[in-house]
């Protein structure tokens, strides 16, 4: 009976040895993982403007404010690539996040689209953020955030399926901003760079019944 018994300590000894063996392997990975940081996503950045400017558009077009102008005098860059609110990830750049300017993870941008219309009362802003939340749900789109109070009227969306955040806020003076921005991710080499030697992203079009 007890030479029956060695071959299967033999095999219990082996798999608690492989066992063991992998979750050394395992936990030096998890570790070089967490000091190191997990990459950004590559992404083509004229592919994800022209993704965010779309959804921009689906925007304007559940608004429901037909009478409404585009304020072409709305502070920002439009559809823009940014880089400087990437910054570098993993415990070994715990200490810079520490500075008042952390520094950025080179090659990586963040895409930002924003627009507002002008002549939007406060009671239009109002219905029309009820029928953008509405429409946009029914098509799967996620309120992240809604805020109804004396100082602000905002309305903050995901779409589904896309790292994208979309903002509506009532502003003064009768103004509805629309603001949009995808995640950080990291470029490809040959990717088209500008004077601020960030990538060039293709012109902005929602909402484009009001463009011309």
């Amino acid at each position: 009976m007890t030479e029956r018994q060695h071959p299967l300590r033999r095999i219990a000894i082996a798999v608690s040895v492989a066992g063991l063996v992998s979750g050394m392997v395992a936990g030096a990975w998890w570790c070089a993982r967490l000091w190191a940081g997990a990459p950004y996503p590559v992404a083509d950045p004229a592919a994800t403007a022209r993704q965010v400017d779309s959804r921009t558009q689906v925007v304007y077009d559940v608004l429901g404010l037909p009478r409404a102008e585009l304020d072409t005098t709305w502070p920002g860059r439009g559809l823009d690539a940014d880089g400087s609110s990437c910054y570098r990830r993993g415990l070994r750049h715990w200490g810079d996040q520490l500075s008042d300017s952390p520094p950025s993870e080179p090659h990586t941008v963040m895409i930002y689209d924003t627009w507002a219309l002008k002549g939007v009362s406060p009671a239009q802003a109002e219905s029309a953020l009820e029928r953008a939340r509405h429409a946009l749900t029914q098509r799967g789109w996620t309120v992240t955030a809604y805020e109804h109070s004396r100082q602000r009227l905002r309305l903050t969306l995901t779409p589904p399926r896309t790292d994208i955040t979309v903002r509506l806020e009532a502003y003064p003076g009768d103004r509805l901003q629309v603001a949009a921005h995808a995640d950080c991710t990291r470029y490809p080499s040959h990717t088209p760079l500008g004077n601020r030697d960030v990538p060039l992203v293709p012109p902005q079009h929602a909402p484009a019944q009001l463009r011309g």
